[in-house]
């Protein structure tokens, strides 16, 4: 089985383009949202023009096409059907969006308890929720089965422990669950996003009868309604073909096992750079219902695409501070974001693309390595990006496709505020997630008195203990 990995040649037509080609052409329109359109001005999105967006908003900004997410939303429900799909809240989730997903006919799959509320905050009734996690502990399980989810995807037998007590102990209502097996099969662009083969902290093995054992577990108990089974076997899969493996290897299992319902997960990549052409959610869908038809499985499928809604919707603007010139080595180009805005090219060696929205179809023969504001040298956006010749201080800079991973993976490291995000649509913009301000990074301090307390003394004999004492 081939994987698509963004450090290495890509394979099955999603090659993207050549260097030189990259160097000559401007920005592909299919890396951009939907509603984009060139204006003299520089590039508008759901009608309005990103340099407006900058110049209200400040920058970093996150930017999402609200027509677009609504599109593609609609086209997972024209694909699967209405009670088939469920959004993968980990890709992007705020209350704005949890609110659209519902408006347009999806489950909401939220992966912890803070996803949760952020889910039944927005309005989402519990049972058009689906609670995912490997390690939920007690609170958000006695969450989920005092809202009444829609179902728990139940992770292992120590899950199974702690279920069993809420409902015993405090009288909850028994959980309706499907179980995650991990089928045996791995598929996605990169290791750490592999999650269905038989090394997974994910899941009850198919291999070696772990899965059948959850089946009885959980069957012969008065805490869980057991209502499926459930697997996901990677992210960023550009072959249907892997995500049809992994459906047909766990759709074998729940038909033996005459299942009710069958959960395949997510994983439909989406093109990052020039020249990828990945596969629509009509092509997965009927990828996916052959294969588990020749498995045995006769019902419906469930889906739970995330990447594949929000990803291409977003992009991403930054201002341009430094641009470093190294004779005989290279460009660096830095900007007022970095990796506590998109974690992807550090943790997993994503390659983005870039370009100037004042002048989007612009040849892009300069070269340079865009890099943020954070001590560190790995903090880096696109390592080799392509860029008009005229990019200077001051500049504003978009890197397309961020809408995925980029503000749910967001943190403050440097004591950086997290960037606001806007929606756009119909020539409107309004913020769903206001920037962070420095009084922010402060909320969660706890001032102490001036001075430090005496330490405390340990009872004992021997070096370690005064060392504890604070004598030694």
């Amino acid at each position: 089985m081939r994987f698509y990995d963004p450090l290495r040649r890509p394979q099955d037509g999603c090659e993207p383009a050549s260097g030189e080609e990259r160097m000559t052409s401007a920005i592909e329109s299919g890396l951009l949202p939907g509603t984009s359109e060139t204006r003299p001005e520089g590039l508008a999105v759901g009608g309005v023009l990103l340099t407006e967006l900058a110049r209200r908003f400040g920058t970093p900004l996150f930017v999402y096409d609200e027509e677009h997410l609504r599109r593609r939303c609609r086209d997972a429900v024209a694909a699967f059907g209405r009670d088939n799909v469920a959004y993968a809240s980990k890709a992007f989730l705020c209350t704005a969006m949890a609110r659209l997903a519902h408006e347009e006919g999806l489950l909401l799959d939220v992966a912890s308890g803070g996803e949760l509320r952020v889910a039944l905050h927005a309005g989402v009734p519990a049972d058009r929720i689906v609670l995912h996690g490997n390690n939920k502990d007690a609170a958000e399980l006695r969450t989920a089965m005092s809202a009444r989810v829609r179902h728990v995807v139940v992770d292992s037998f120590d899950e199974m422990d702690r279920i069993e007590r809420l409902h015993a102990e405090e009288h909850l209502p028994p959980a309706r669950i499907q179980l995650r097996v991990a089928p045996g099969v791995a598929a996605g662009a990169h290791e750490a996003i592999r999650t269905g083969g038989n090394d997974s902290k994910f899941g009850f093995g198919l291999a070696g009868g772990t899965a059948a054992a959850a089946v009885r577990r959980a069957a012969g108990s008065p805490a869980m309604i057991l209502e499926g089974v459930h697997a996901h076997v990677g992210s960023q899969v550009l072959d249907t073909a892997e995500l049809a493996a992994g459906a047909a290897a766990v759709a074998r299992f729940a038909a033996d096992t005459r299942m009710d319902r069958l959960t395949v997960g997510g994983g439909l990549g989406v093109a990052y750079e020039a020249g990828q052409t990945p596969p629509s959610f009509a092509e997965w869908a009927a990828r996916v219902r052959t294969a588990v038809r020749d498995a045995g499985w006769g019902s419906s499928v469930t889906v739970e695409p995330g990447r594949s809604i929000a990803a291409r919707a977003g992009l991403t603007l930054y201002r341009v501070g430094t641009i470093k010139r190294i004779e005989g080595v290279r460009t660096y180009i830095g900007v007022d974001g970095g990796m506590s805005d998109n974690l992807r090219p550090a943790l997993y060696g994503s390659r983005y693309e870039v370009f100037l929205p004042r002048s989007p179809r612009a040849p892009r023969p300069m070269r340079a390595r865009l890099v943020g504001k954070h001590c560190e040298s790995g903090d880096v956006i696109v390592d080799d990006a392509a860029l008009p010749a005229d990019v200077a201080v001051d500049d504003l800079l978009a890197t397309p496709v961020t809408g995925a991973y980029g503000y749910a993976m967001a943190s403050n490291y440097n004591k950086l505020p997290r960037p606001a995000v806007v929606f756009v649509r119909d020539g409107r913009a309004r913020i769903v997630v206001r920037r962070e301000t420095e009084e922010d990074l402060l909320r969660l301090d706890v001032d102490e008195p001036a001075g430090f307390p005496e330490p405390t003394r340990t009872v004992g004999t021997g070096a370690g203990a005064a060392q504890r004492a604070g004598t030694a």
